[in-house]
């Protein structure tokens, strides 16, 4: 087997203005010194194939490490959503069933009413898929629940026109 080297990068697309325009604004916002009344706070989310095992491994013995099958049977999906605030240190993974607009709008909502509650801006850094929209709470949320976050503001990372 050979061995090689690589190391995967988002390449700009040549030209491309409104990637780099994007990507000037997220660095600002991570250029910013640490205030924990307008903190920056970073989102990504992961889908994930849950997997269970169709045959009991074969327990590790002093000749051989523990055995797995590499058969498997699917058991379903889960998103998980990952918050970080890359200056305290912070960081917090939730799983839900689903990834739509409002499982996006509940976790934000979440973290809005706690964590956040008293600050007088939250700065979210996260990629510009249409499920990360202010929308998201509009059609989450009555008025009432939603006017207290005006205080979200955001950074979308660039989306490579290559990719997407």
């Amino acid at each position: 087997m050979t061995s090689r080297k690589l190391q995967y990068w988002v390449i700009p697309p040549k030209g491309d203005a409104e990637f780099v325009a994007h990507m000037e604004e997220v660095l600002e916002t991570y250029a910013r010194p640490s205030d924990p009344q307008r903190p920056v706070l970073c989102m990504d989310e992961q889908p994930v194939q849950l997997v269970k095992e169709t045959r009991l491994p074969i327990q590790a013995t002093v000749k051989h490490p523990q055995r797995v099958d590499y058969e498997y049977e699917r058991a379903g999906t889960v998103d998980i959503f990952m918050f970080t605030e890359p200056l305290s240190g912070w960081r917090q993974a939730t799983v839900r069933a689903l990834k739509t607009k409002v499982d996006w709008a509940r976790e934000m909502a979440k973290l809005l009413e706690g964590r956040y509650a008293g600050c007088v801006r939250v700065t979210l850094v996260c990629d510009n898929y249409g499920t990360h929209t202010k929308g998201a709470f509009y059609e989450a949320f009555s008025p009432a629940r939603r006017a207290g976050w005006s205080s979200v503001s955001s950074s979308a990372t660039p989306r490579s026109t290559a990719a997407g």
